[in-house]
């Protein structure tokens, strides 16, 4: 295994050194002063990415978690629910609406497709409407980012609760709950924000807290009204992970320093810069050739080619970790994340060495013009 190491993956992406050096300090007691002035900045800054006034509720969890939190606190059994799927993420949503009973009616694309505010409407009508609808911003496992501002707007319209898995587009591409009019924004910390896996976000509308209250409780952890209440006092309602918040707090101050703005037209440089490397090396896209792709950028594996192979060599030999794909995707694509702490350097490096593996494997690729592409595009345009 080669000493220098590079990741790649959409999630967990790397962690700025100042965000490790955070994660190396003693252990404070999180009823305490010291911990309490971190928590509520972190809990500030967060809402200011989120770009909301209403409250961000903060669980020690994956992103995951926060979405179970989502149907624990909104959804009682057999309330009508809409889950809009187009990949992995989607069909997650739809499975723990399922798990808690819910009626759960689906639009559901092909992998790779993306949703359509007139689709939705249209099947909004058709089922009657729906207590809340489902959405996926960021879907990892095709590279499509949905314009969730179109959905939000139609699901609204039919007086529809909007519950979105922002997990991997939080901090990334444009997202603005409040002007948006969303319900519950769902993201992690292991995405965009720049700090290791273990913290969950939710941004909770005062729509939806008042729709939470009229609820029994379902459960303790992810109980939207205690973690309300004790984060209201800085006092957690469950023990939080210490060292991840700190490490959190740093992480949001590098994001907020550079603005929500400007990194947003970062990663959108960066998804051109990767997209014009992958083209250059006569490489067929799977995500789509858009703007809105700065997430991830799947690529679909040349006829011949083993993609878990491929992934193996460029992890074993070169310390570059790109990951493949998942569900029906899986062997066909490979998928490249730039999200959170990369720059134009970081693309170019994850180009050089799947254009060196894939020759390698023996694919007909056109070699030693995917980096100078990428420059190119990164520097030559503007958003």
């Amino acid at each position: 295994m080669p000493e220098k190491r590079y990741l790649f993956t959409p999630g967990p992406t790397p962690v700025p050194p100042e965000v490790l050096a955070a994660l190396a300090q003693p252990v404070v007691h999180h009823r305490g002063p010291d911990f309490r002035k971190i928590y509520g900045r972190c809990l500030e800054r967060l809402a200011e990415v989120y770009r909301t006034d209403s409250d961000v509720l903060l669980f020690t969890s994956s992103g995951t978690g926060g979405l179970e939190s989502v149907v624990a606190n909104l959804c009682a059994p057999g309330d009508k629910v809409l889950a809009v799927t187009a990949g992995n993420f989607g069909e997650r949503w739809a499975g723990l609406a399922e798990l808690y009973g819910c009626d759960v009616q689906r639009l559901t694309y092909e992998w790779g497709e993306t949703p359509s505010p007139d689709e939705l409407d249209a099947r909004l009508d058709e089922i009657g409407g729906a207590k809340v609808v489902l959405l996926t911003h960021s879907e990892t496992s095709t590279g499509v980012v949905a314009d969730v501002q179109a959905l939000a707007a139609v699901a609204r319209g039919a007086r529809a609760m909007v519950a979105v898995d922002a997990v991997s587009s939080l901090g990334a591409v444009p997202l603005d709950t409040d002007s948006w009019d969303l319900d519950a924004v769902v993201s992690g910390s292991q995405k965009a924000l720049m700090t290791p896996p273990g913290l969950a976000f939710v941004a909770v509308s005062e729509r939806a807290m008042d729709a939470a209250s009229e609820l029994p409780v379902r459960g303790l952890y992810f109980d939207w009204r205690r973690t309300k209440a004790g984060q209201a006092k800085l006092d957690a309602p469950v023990t939080p992970a210490v060292s991840l918040i700190t490490a959190l707090d740093v992480a949001l101050g590098i994001l907020l320093e550079e603005g929500i703005d400007s990194a947003v037209e970062r990663h959108i440089r960066l998804g051109r810069a990767c997209r014009a490397g992958v083209k250059a090396m006569g490489l067929e896209l799977f995500s789509p050739d858009e703007d809105r792709s700065a997430v991830v950028t799947a690529v679909r594996v040349p006829e011949g080619v083993d993609a878990a192979a491929l992934l193996l060599d460029l992890r074993d030999r070169m310390g570059v970790q790109l990951i493949g794909g998942q569900g029906e995707l899986k062997g066909k694509v490979v998928r490249i994340g730039h999200i959170g702490y990369y720059d134009v350097f970081d693309i170019t490096t994850a180009l050089g060495a799947l254009e060196l593996g894939l020759s390698e494997a023996g694919a007909e690729i056109e070699r030693g013009i995917a980096v100078t592409a990428a420059l190119e595009a990164f520097e030559h345009t503007k958003v």
